[in-house]
């Protein structure tokens, strides 16, 4: 074995190989980090645009563009425009967050980030 000593004399061996294993896996990393992250966040990015598009369509859209075509429909007794505007667009935001949890939760096992 290859023992390194220090001007005091003492064995730095073992501090040595620890610091040329790190800087090795982190100079043989950096390509294959950049690379995860930025696979990991375009999957992110890309679900939160695509939920976000979901929830815009269902409260703006189906509460206030499409509102009067929805009102020839009934739910529950009222017009379902009316009804989009004033519960449906919450309860839609609240199953998306739900999704959006397990969702991330998958993905971020699938790279390898979950605690």
């Amino acid at each position: 074995m290859d023992e390194t000593v220090s001007a005091t004399g003492s064995d730095d061996s073992a501090g040595t190989n620890a610091e040329t294993v790190s800087s090795q896996s982190t100079l043989d990393n950096p390509a294959q980090t950049n690379a995860s992250e930025g696979a990991y966040w375009r999957e992110n990015i890309r679900l939160l645009v695509t939920l976000m598009t979901i929830w815009f369509l269902c409260s703006f859209g189906a509460g206030i563009l499409f509102r009067d075509w929805l009102d020839q429909f009934m739910l529950g007794g009222y017009p379902l425009g009316f009804w989009f505007a004033q519960q449906g667009s919450i309860y839609i935001f609240i199953a998306l967050i739900f999704f959006y949890v397990i969702r991330m939760k998958q993905i971020e096992r699938k790279y390898d980030l979950d605690d």
